[in-house]
């Protein structure tokens, strides 16, 4: 999933289809971070941004600052490739429960995601409670996103498992947990588990749309395509079926391989290799610090230096954005701020999209 960063920052002018321009800029925010895997922030802080760090810290920021250590898991984490901590996220009652969920790989390569509580604004590593572990077979395609949804339920997006090809044909297999995305009430005293959707080879990065409550998916392919998957909300009362590993974006990747059942969804949009080499699903952007982009579904790709947006006209993908020149490279990951606003992160920097 990672490549080596290039960091770098610059003006850029996002282009849609139509004769329109949006400029956005990618401020510098921080530099000089461990690997970066994720950003993200609650409403009840809404000047502070929590940057995850691949192994296994949690740091705080306001001002592009860093200013002190939420948590740290390193002792238990096993770092490296597409293993370390992935993700986390913080309840939708943080302010007053104070609890928030973090995705990692143990020691063991297995995936676990366990609660913690705050006090007085740092995570208390004594309070950890597991809500789910997963066996790993492989080191790779471990999902790893964690995102609350309009429903108040935990999701977590697993990977098919990894190797290549999804050899066990996990992510079709309802009775696996792999190539899955999982939903629970994450308060529950013993939380259960219950499929959301299926067929996923790597679902890297998914959010929903604060807005809108649509979910959309950025999920990372094999040899040909990477796909931008996009559900509405009434649509995800029924059980959704992404189509790995029979197919690979639109095509046909392993006829052996049968559809077990689940409606099947096909990709919003498909991009193939070497256009785009790995996804990094992102946000339809809500903020104020680039009112042009509001409503654009924010993505871009881990080896590749190009940031795009999309925007529906009717139910079909338009008004597309494409940028290429000056984007960071080496993107691992997006992230809202309490008001919407998207940050990008890299190896080892965060950049704020800003006009």
């Amino acid at each position: 999933m990672f490549a080596h960063l290039l960091a770098a920052a610059c003006a850029v002018a996002l282009a849609p289809c139509t004769t329109a321009r949006a400029e956005a800029t990618f401020k510098p925010y921080a530099s000089g971070l461990a690997p970066i895997t994720y950003i993200t922030s609650n409403r009840a802080e809404p000047k502070r941004l929590y940057v995850v760090e691949q192994d296994g810290r949690i740091v705080y920021m306001t001002g592009g600052r860093v200013r002190g250590t939420f948590l740290d898991l390193r002792s238990v984490i096993r770092s490296g490739g597409e293993q370390g901590l992935l993700s986390m996220a913080f309840h939708p009652a943080y302010a007053r429960n104070h609890r928030f969920y973090v995705n990692y790989t143990d020691r063991n390569g297995d995936t676990r995601v366990v609660e913690f509580r705050s006090r007085s604004g740092k995570g208390v590593r004594s309070s950890a409670r597991q809500l789910l572990f997963v066996k790993q077979p492989f080191p790779n395609h471990n999902g790893g996103q964690l995102q609350f949804g309009p429903d108040g339920q935990l999701y977590v997006g697993m990977g098919d498992g990894g190797s290549a090809g999804d050899p066990g044909d996990r992510a079709q297999n309802l009775s696996e947990r792999l190539g899955k995305l999982l939903k629970a009430n994450a308060t529950a005293r013993t939380p259960v588990w219950r499929i959301a959707a299926y067929g996923l080879r790597n679902p890297w990065r998914f959010s929903f749309d604060r807005s809108s409550h649509t979910l959309w998916i950025g999920d990372v392919g094999q040899n040909r395509w990477e796909e931008v998957d996009r559900v509405t909300s009434p649509a995800r009362r029924t059980l959704r079926n992404f189509g790995w590993s029979r197919l690979e974006g639109r095509s046909v990747f392993n006829p052996g391989r049968k559809l077990t059942g689940g409606t099947l969804v096909r990709p919003l949009t498909v991009l193939p290799h070497p256009e785009s080499i790995a996804i990094v699903g992102g946000y339809v952007y809500r903020g104020s610090d680039v009112p042009a982009l509001r409503g654009y579904y924010l993505y871009s790709d881990n080896v590749n230096g190009w940031i795009r947006g999309l925007k529906l006209r009717g139910a079909h993908p338009a008004l597309r954005f494409k940028k290429t020149a000056g984007v960071p490279s080496g993107v691992t990951s997006f992230g809202e701020d309490g008001r919407g606003n998207v940050f990008v992160c890299t190896y080892g920097a965060v950049y704020r999209i800003v006009k």
